[in-house]
């Protein structure tokens, strides 16, 4: 991949080199898009939760090759496209239908149209993969309540045996190498380092730069223009922070590995990752959100740091002075706040593995108002170690939704300490959970209602658990 200049960004666009100047890094992709011309790429809800602006991007799967990723052009800052090839639905025909475009045609797929450019690319991406399925298209809305016939034409599809096209080429051909990026425009700069000193050097000239990876929680604030933002430091092409380990001891995760790639490579090793991540919104969010920015963001109702709290997991920390590590339960000071020192980078997360000699039960819940793409009301995560005599000697309690921070159950798991592992011990503990934190009241439910999910949720961990 070329190194691009300081004053354009290049990308491909279905098959096209587009050479920009002068536009601003911090647009969305879907704004340019659709001021460019390229309506076909609807604007739903800005959020990232209705999929109507998916597109596909050639970019690094889970094994390492080149794949097509449907992704929300909503979330993605235009710089993060630059050197990319994408796809719309205005360029998956070459002469006639896309056999998935036919295969929606042939269906009844196609309701009022506006939801259906995106199942299009969300088809499409899972296409070339085989895994046309339901959770291919979980990031899709239909507001028509068309989805029967939507999944039947996934169904006729995932029949079918992808032809040696145009696209298929594309993808035995690409390269997912990133090129290092410098770009201004007007007050605005985009950085996109290729190594960790780099960052630190650049967080050094730009100490109020804001850091971004897959962009969607920040992406949120540049798709509503709730924020301006002068000095971007994108990090998904920085090596050191692509590294994902799995030894005997533990497993280090780079804070800038999609989740989508620890949802593959890592299944079976953590079953409460493994049942978090597969809630953990759609396919378009997690082929591009990492575990770093869900970290980072500092959110009380994130839902990966409960897992990482009852996993106790640490940080690797860098910056200008140098690396540290930090456990993850030092990590969050407040609302929004970190342990994070000016200058610094999550580098990477380590999980350290079972003990010998003990039985490990490990799990995690999220409860919402939808399945899978939507905020929790509370999610929690637990981790228990039982001795020879089924006594407990190791207990991790650990909530979101439920305080300033994501939260340990810390008087809880002290009281838990060598008891047997039975209903009487869970039966006593469900009081002490219900006054273990001050939730807030919201539109997702009340303080008492979380209250009750704290207890309840470790007592279904018990039952589920074989208790």
């Amino acid at each position: 991949m070329q190194q691009l200049s300081s004053e354009r960004l290049i990308l491909t666009i279905n098959g096209e080199t587009v050479r920009l100047k002068d536009v601003s890094p911090t647009i969305t992709l879907l704004e340019y898009l659709r001021q460019s011309g390229r309506i076909g790429t609807k604007e739903g809800c800005g959020d990232g939760d209705c999929g109507a602006c998916t597109i596909a991007i050639v970019g690094e799967g889970a094994d390492g090759k080149p794949h097509y990723q449907a992704v929300n052009s909503c979330l993605i800052p235009l710089g993060a496209v630059a050197g990319r090839e994408i796809v719309t639905v205005e360029g998956v025909a070459n002469g006639q239908l896309h056999p998935v475009q036919a295969a929606m045609v042939e269906t009844g797929g196609s309701q009022c149209g506006y939801c259906t450019p995106g199942f299009i690319m969300s088809m499409f991406a899972a296409y070339y993969d085989r895994q046309v399925d339901d959770l291919a298209i979980e990031g899709n809305l239909c507001r028509c309540t068309g989805y029967l016939p939507i999944r039947r034409a996934a169904q006729q599809v995932m029949q079918m045996q992808p032809p040696r096209d145009c696209f298929s080429q594309k993808i035995a051909q690409a390269t997912t190498e990133f090129s290092q990026i410098s770009y201004t425009c007007a007050d605005q700069k985009f950085y996109r380092p290729t190594q960790l000193q780099t960052v630190l050097e650049l967080l050094q000239q730009h100490p109020d730069a804001s850091l971004v990876a897959g962009a969607t929680d920040l992406g949120l604030e540049m798709s509503h223009h709730s924020k301006d933002f002068l000095v971007l430091i994108s990090l998904e092409a920085v090596a050191e922070l692509k590294i994902l380990t799995n030894t005997p001891e533990l497993v280090e995760i780079g804070a800038a590995v999609p989740l989508s790639h620890i949802e593959d490579n890592l299944r079976g090793v953590f079953p409460a990752m493994d049942e978090m991540l597969y809630w953990f919104a759609a396919r378009q969010i997690r082929n591009r959100a990492t575990l770093g920015g869900n970290i980072g963001t500092a959110s009380p109702i994130g839902d990966l740091p409960p897992v990482l709290l009852a996993l106790d997991a640490q940080l690797r920390i860098a910056g200008s002075g140098g690396e540290r590590t930090l456990p993850i339960a030092d990590f969050f000071k407040g609302y929004r706040k970190t342990d994070l020192q000016p200058g610094e980078v999550i580098v990477s997360i380590q999980i350290p593995k079972t003990t010998t000699g003990v039985r490990r039960l490990s799990q995690s819940y999220k409860v919402g108002k939808r399945g899978t793409d939507d905020i929790s009301i509370v999610a929690a995560a637990f981790t228990i170690d039982l001795g020879d005599r089924n006594q407990i000697q190791h207990a991790r309690l650990a909530y979101g939704g439920v305080a300033a921070t994501p939260a340990r159950a810390i008087a809880v798991e002290s009281m838990l300490l060598g008891k047997p592992w039975n209903a009487e011990t869970v039966k006593q503990a469900k009081p002490e959970l219900k006054q273990a934190f001050t939730p807030l009241t919201d539109l997702r439910g009340s303080a008492e209602y979380r209250k009750m999910l704290v207890a309840n949720l470790f007592e279904k961990f018990f039952v589920e658990m074989g208790g």
